[in-house]
């Protein structure tokens, strides 16, 4: 469950804080997200209920349907129409992620190849293969292809703690280099953070704050594979999980903001020097970790693929050994071929969020909360808890809907601007 939520969006949380206009309205806003309305209570006990209410859901409604991925389990609880809805968006969200953890790796490569050489002998340039346009394509066909290729991804329950290590390294570095700081940074320290001049740009940070905890689509797999499936020990898993995460982000988001200000980069590593040994070993902890994650999206990704393809009424057949390898071999190569494409042309990770941030609110709030409310519809259950869960389920469509809408909203004039 961590390493399903701590991947690329927490470089992004300083920069959240600093679109939010300092770092008191962000925190704000982190407290606030999937609410509904900005009239709710701002407080983490609210927060976290939200997050874990649909992964409670999601976990409960796997147990029903017997599904073992997100898509099939909204597919079995809410009907097809609304599965195929979910394939669409999970297909997009899949894809959208694999750019952004290109992107992360492209940017990491390119200050450790600065690191590589002393300060003033790259006046013309970086040489060719020192490059992330050469450095990242080499990467992708070296390590990244073959770890997305294999039918199974056995191997990523030995990295999954590698990916918890780097993010908590990643927080220690950025707070002991506020404490420390002795001017050798890019930015002084900036005063005391300014309040947001307007609710509309504190909500603004609402897609990094929705990518960041975006481990709703792995939950349903997650569940599946774990020993102790009862809903107790799920529901436990998932607020710790929960904790852990609201934590790293807060402490990483408000640090790295204070240390940088509004200079920040939408990710923080690029703020610091590329020579420096310690911010190295993060970048070097943090690049492994996203590569490991890589091959996970690939495999979802890939079995959405299969889905979109089968007959509605027909799922996909089992294929031989060989046609089945082909056709693995087939969508890995175009899947990384086209996202690959992508993360080299887009200028900085931020622009990919804010893509995201609003397709993730589906995951996040208004898949479980149909879930939820599918699943009370024909359960036998007393009229007034029927009608709390209800209502609950309603909300949580109804805040998803808005954090989409406002997303897309902010994508577009984005774009216009």
């Amino acid at each position: 469950m961590l390493k399903s939520a701590l991947g690329a969006g927490l470089l992004s949380f300083p920069w959240a804080f600093s679109k939010a206009g300092g770092a008191v309205p962000a925190i704000l806003v982190e407290l606030w997200r999937g609410q509904g309305a900005p009239g709710l209570l701002l407080s983490p006990q609210g927060s976290l209920v939200f997050l874990v209410s649909g992964l409670a859901v999601l976990g409960y409604a796997a147990a029903l349907s017997a599904q073992p991925t997100y898509q099939g389990v909204v597919r079995a609880v809410c009907g097809p129409v609304a599965g195929k809805l979910c394939e669409l968006c999970f297909l997009l969200n899949l894809f959208m992620i694999s750019v952004a953890l290109l992107r992360v790796v492209g940017d990491q490569l390119e200050k450790l190849c600065d690191s590589l050489y002393p300060d003033g002998t790259l006046s013309g340039g970086p040489p060719w293969y020192a490059d992330q346009r050469f450095t990242l394509p080499a990467l992708c066909v070296l390590v990244i292809f073959p770890l997305s290729v294999p039918r199974e991804i056995g191997f990523q329950k030995y990295s999954s703690i590698l990916g918890t290590l780097s993010a908590c390294y990643l927080t220690l570095v950025i707070v002991l280099k506020y404490h420390l700081q002795e001017g050798s940074l890019s930015s002084p320290q900036p005063p005391r953070p300014p309040r947001a001049s307007s609710w509309t740009s504190m909500f603004s940070v609402i897609p990094t704050i929705c990518f960041g905890f975006q481990c709703h689509e792995a939950c349903v797999a997650i569940y599946s594979s774990m020993r102790n499936q009862s809903f107790s020990h799920w529901v436990a898993v998932s607020v710790f999980s929960m904790l852990i995460c609201l934590l790293i982000y807060s402490l990483t988001g408000l640090y790295g903001y204070l240390t940088f200000g509004e200079a920040v980069a939408a990710d923080v590593l690029m703020s610091y020097p590329g020579n420096d040994p310690v911010v190295i070993v993060a970048r070097l902890l943090f690049g492994v970790s996203i590569v490991t994650i890589y091959p996970i999206v690939v495999l979802l990704g890939r079995s959405v693929v299969r889905d979109l393809w089968a007959h509605p009424k027909r799922r996909v057949a089992p294929l031989a050994d060989g046609p089945e390898r082909r056709s693995r071999v087939a969508l890995t190569i175009s899947w990384m071929a086209a996202t690959l494409a992508i993360a080299l042309f887009v200028p900085d990770i931020g622009k990919v969020i804010e893509l995201i941030g609003g397709i993730s609110a589906f995951f996040i709030f208004i898949f479980p909360g149909l879930c939820l409310v599918c699943m009370t519809g024909s359960q036998r259950i007393g009229p007034r808890k029927k009608a709390a869960l209800v209502a609950w389920g309603i909300l949580s469509v109804l805040g998803g809907t808005f954090v989409c809408g406002q997303s897309a909203a902010l994508a577009v004039m984005g774009l216009l601007h």
